[in-house]
């Protein structure tokens, strides 16, 4: 029981440490722009076309799910109210951070672990390089900037998705769908999705260079960190999302 304890406070030291090597390099120049908006291409562009289809889905899906309840009380015309609510607030950030998690977050986790492993790391300390700076600022600051642009870009394909669910059984155009989803949005609701998008995304970038940076070596290795990455953003994600979900209460 002491050894656990023990290893876990060693653990907390060195994430500790982490992020506070990586606060300092976010601030020090020189800055790796090029790296950065490498990674963005990486992280965004490459995403889109799963994120796409995800969020048609979930959009869809959800509004096919939600007539049959809205119907017993006489209120499909809510529906295009329903669906930007949902999808706006709690939806399209959450749907986006588990698509990234699985896909970046993995990516991120081999990517670094398999430097490790075939020691490019260290060869970039020895040459001068700073490996905390070119490769875990830059992807940390990718991931933190381009989850909020995909949200969003979620959040506009799942209404789609709702309207095309809509019109199989209703005759609504699509501007009258458009202004029944904007009526019912506020200004916090666009705020509230922002700070979750900005939030998953440091989440998911920083567990995964954790994870991959101090990976075990071997092959093996490899393996394990892609899939704690996966598994250690996707379990932060959940616990974030709770607590942000109480704070947002309050306002």
């Amino acid at each position: 029981m002491g050894r656990k304890i023990e290893s876990l406070l060693i653990e907390f030291a060195r994430i500790h440490r982490f992020f506070i090597r990586f606060l300092r390099e976010l601030v020090t120049p020189p800055f790796e722009f090029k790296e950065i908006i490498r990674q963005c291409y990486e992280i965004g562009w490459k995403s889109f076309p799963l994120i796409s289809l995800t969020g048609f889905i979930v959009g869809f899906v959800f509004t096919k799910q939600s007539r049959p309840s809205l119907e017993e009380f006489g209120a499909t015309s809510w529906l295009p109210s329903l669906i930007s609510i949902a999808i706006v607030r709690a939806l399209a950030p959450l749907v986006t951070a588990l698509i990234a998690s699985g896909k970046v977050g993995s990516q991120i986790g081999a990517e670094l672990s398999s430097m490790n492993v075939t020691e490019q790391i260290d060869a970039m300390e020895v040459s001068g390089t700073n490996p905390t700076k070119f490769l875990i600022v830059s992807r940390i600051i990718a991931t933190t900037t381009m989850i909020p642009v995909l949200c969003f870009y979620v959040a506009g394909i799942g209404l789609f998705g709702g309207y095309l669910s809509i019109i199989a059984k209703d005759d609504i155009s699509i501007l009258s769908f458009f202004n029944q989803v904007f009526e019912s949005i506020a200004v916090k609701d666009v705020f509230a999705m922002v700070i979750r998008a900005v939030v998953f995304g440091f989440t998911i970038g920083f567990a995964s260079c954790y994870v991959g940076y101090y990976s075990s070596k071997g092959t093996e290795g490899v393996g394990k960190a892609a899939n704690s990455a996966v598994v250690s953003s996707m379990f932060l994600v959940f616990i974030e999302e709770l607590l942000i979900v109480q704070v947002l209460s309050f306002f």
